[in-house]
């Protein structure tokens, strides 16, 4: 049989044995265009043509001796009819409507109009994914630097940070530990004294930062901190600034007492 495809009317031979009497579903190898095909019509059955009797010829009658007997008729012979000439062979199907294996193909490969297809999705990039992500990654870390440069490292943050600020250029601090006074006053008040000089001995002006005192226990733990703003801002060339400084009811575990200057 020959079907042809509903959409672009691509045309294909192929035996009815391949659709079936119910039909099936077919796809077009040139367009991919499925559709249901019919299945071959059957032929009707033809009714058997029942031959009547024959009937009985009549008996001829007898001549009677007294008419003449007729001589018979010369009938001229009939003509033999001519043999049937062969039919001519059908027609090739050409090229443009297809072959019978691009048939085959157009059924077999023909997706059952009840299966499942999954929904298409598109294939990832990972590259691009890596690149954004290190990107990303970057600018956190930018920030965060930035952060850290500007606002200083978080106080929750476990980083060991230095107790005191650098040493200042030309200014020399003296707080010598025989001028130190730790002791408990008579109605038991803990009391602790400090005396220095701040000199600058330096050729320029220097100005004087604030002053950082720490005392520490025995096991060298930081029990106690004050900031002692020294009395002059800025020292001349040669200059000293004395500083005394006391406090009470400091913790009794402190042992140990540290002076420097105080970090920013």
């Amino acid at each position: 049989m020959i079907i042809a495809c509903p959409a672009c009317s691509t045309r294909y031979v192929i035996p009815d044995s391949a659709i079936g009497v119910e039909g099936r579903t077919v796809r077009c190898a040139k367009c991919r265009h499925s559709w249901f095909q019919q299945g071959p019509d059957l032929p009707e059955r033809e009714e058997a043509q029942v031959a009547p009797p024959p009937v009985a010829a009549a008996p001829a009658p007898e001549p009677s001796p007294e008419s003449p007997v007729a001589s018979p008729t010369p009938v001229a012979p009939v003509a033999a009819a001519p043999a049937e000439e062969p039919l001519p062979p059908a027609p090739s199907v050409p090229r443009k409507y297809g072959f019978a294996d691009e048939a085959a193909d157009a059924f077999e490969d023909a997706p059952s109009s009840f299966e499942h297809e999954p929904p298409f999705r598109p294939r990832r990039n990972m590259a691009k994914l890596w690149t954004a992500a290190a990107l990303a990654f970057a600018l956190l870390v930018a920030a965060l630097i930035g952060a850290v440069a500007w606002f200083g490292m978080p106080d929750w943050l476990p980083v060991a940070r230095p107790t005191f600020g650098p040493a200042q250029t030309e200014l020399e601090l003296s707080f010598p530990a025989e001028r130190q006074d730790r002791r408990t006053l008579p109605n038991g008040t803990e009391y602790f004294g400090a005396s220095g000089t701040v000199t600058n001995v330096g050729k320029d002006v220097r100005d004087v930062p604030p002053i950082l005192i720490v005392l520490r226990d025995a096991k060298d733990r930081v029990v106690y901190t004050w900031d002692v703003t020294p009395p002059k801002a800025s020292l001349k060339p040669g200059e000293s600034v004395t500083i005394n400084e006391a406090v009470t009811d400091v913790p009794k575990s402190a042992k140990v007492a540290e002076i420097g200057w105080k970090p920013e």
